[in-house]
């Protein structure tokens, strides 16, 4: 070991704790009906066309670049798919209960230990037995040395994009039913003190004056990761995010927006749109206390 080296040991060892503080990479993926069931199995449309083998090759490579601790799915058939992309000697998946193809479930880093709490099973208000059923959030609390950090992914009611909450469109009155769910959530974890991350395909831009985006803060203020900027997916044919990931508590000061990213698919042909996903992950870091 050369001297120089053995210096810059010494002066790593000698940093005040606070200066070591982990950094936490935190993303969100829609990875767009990412299943390993056959073209024309039942429970998938008839338009949805499953990915190749060369696709899922790729779409695991993306997720080598991202790097991330903890990356929230949606639209994934359980950890057996997921697993193919987070692959297990590094993640371990977790995936809510429901019986849909377009799941929600996280990929978390081996080396974090956490604890799956009960699935948020509110945020489908549809009757068991009805043609159509929505997504549960998946909550998980990290154990991150000194704190705990609670995580909640979402996929929420496609439809309400950017009109007003209050819209007649009935994609718009069910997210006015989500809302509340999401808001009681957030609610508990003001109670407890307990910094939290809410993060996922909100199917919900939320601007400065959203309507939904107020209910939450009006709970307690959340942190937008991201807020001024435009969405560059697809040559920026989204110019604005549905993909969220908000922060309270704690976990405000955290987040470091300026750290915020979005992994842009090198591929540029329509068709990998679909082979793909026509979402793109966003991600942002979080420097945790020391």
């Amino acid at each position: 070991m050369t001297r120089r080296l053995v210096l810059l040991l010494v002066l790593l060892l000698s940093l005040p704790a606070a200066a070591l503080a982990a950094t936490l990479k935190v993303a969100t993926w829609n990875m767009e009906w990412f299943t390993l069931r056959p073209a024309g199995d039942p429970s998938l449309p008839p338009s949805v066309r499953p990915k190749r083998p060369e696709d899922i090759a790729r779409l695991r490579a993306y997720a080598d670049i991202l790097n991330a601790d903890v990356v929230a799915m949606e639209e994934v058939d359980g950890p057996v798919p997921a697993a193919e992309v987070f692959t297990p000697d590094r993640y371990v998946l977790h995936f809510t209960a429901d019986h849909v193809v377009q799941r929600v479930g996280l990929a978390i880093r081996r080396s974090i230990p956490f604890t799956a709490n009960p699935d948020v099973t509110a945020l489908d208000p549809y009757s068991p037995d009805a043609p159509e059923q929505l997504r549960s959030g998946a909550d998980v609390t990290l154990h991150l040395g000194g704190a705990n950090l609670r995580i909640l992914a979402v996929h929420l009611k496609t439809g309400c994009w950017e009109v007003p909450l209050d819209s007649s469109r009935p994609a718009c009155a069910v997210l006015r039913e989500q809302l509340p769910v999401i808001e009681s959530w957030i609610a508990a974890r003001r109670a407890a003190g307990t910094p939290f991350l809410v993060l996922g395909d909100f199917n919900r831009v939320l601007g400065p004056d959203d309507s939904f985006l107020a209910g939450l803060d009006h709970v307690t203020p959340l942190a937008v990761a991201t807020a001024g900027v435009r969405n560059p997916c697809w040559g920026g044919r989204y110019s604005t995010f549905i993909d969220q990931i908000l922060a309270g508590d704690a976990a405000r000061a955290w987040m470091d927006p300026e750290s915020f990213r979005v992994l842009v698919y090198r591929e540029t042909a329509p068709i990998w749109k679909e082979r793909l996903s026509d979402h793109c992950p966003v991600m942002v870091d979080f420097n945790l206390p020391g």
